[in-house]
C-alpha cells in the first residue's frame, strides 16, 4: 500500500482499523524500555490495593499503540508532527490472556496551507460486561502528507 497523498485525502476518510492484543509480556518489555517500573503494571495485588481491577497497561504504551494506526497508514513515523490524547480509562491486562485495544481513525481536518491532516482516533476495549470502553479521549494526530 502506498502512502496517502494530501491531494487525494478527504475529510471523512477512514483509516484501516486495527485490533492490538496487549499481553503482560508487552508491559514488561515496555517497563524495561521506558524505565516505568510502577508495580501497578505488573503486580495484580498492588494494582487491586490501589483500587484498580488488576494490572493495567501504561498510559504511554496505550497512546503509542493507538498511533500505530496512523503510522501504518502514512508509512512514515516522521510524518506525524503532533499527537496528543487524554487518558480516560485504564486498559486492564489479564493474566493469563491479553487485552484487546481496538483503534479506528478518521480524517477530521485538512489544512491546505500546511499540507497536513488531523486524524481523530478512537481507542476502545471490550469491558467486563461486553460494553465498549473508551480508553483514550481527544486522541488526535496531525500528519504532514506529500
Amino acid at each position: 500500500m502506498s502512502a496517502p497523498r494530501f491531494d487525494d485525502v478527504q475529510v471523512g476518510d477512514v483509516l484501516p482499523a486495527q485490533a492490538f492484543e496487549v499481553t503482560r509480556a508487552d508491559l514488561v518489555r515496555y517497563a524495561g524500555a521506558s524505565g516505568d517500573l510502577n508495580t501497578i503494571h505488573w503486580n495484580d495485588r498492588v494494582a487491586r490495593e490501589v483500587g484498580l481491577p488488576g494490572v493495567i497497561a501504561h498510559g504511554m504504551f496505550t497512546m503509542a499503540t493507538a498511533v500505530r494506526v496512523v503510522v501504518d497508514w502514512v508509512g512514515d513515523p516522521g510524518a506525524v508532527v503532533e499527537y496528543g490524547v487524554r487518558f480516560t480509562k485504564p486498559l486492564p491486562v489479564p493474566d493469563p490472556g491479553s487485552a484487546r485495544l481496538d483503534v479506528t481513525g478518521t480524517v477530521a481536518v485538512k489544512d491546505d496551507a500546511a499540507r497536513t491532516v488531523r486524524v481523530d482516533l478512537t481507542a476502545t476495549t471490550p469491558g467486563p460486561d461486553g460494553a465498549t470502553v473508551s480508553v483514550l479521549g481527544r486522541a488526535r494526530a496531525t500528519v504532514r502528507l506529500p
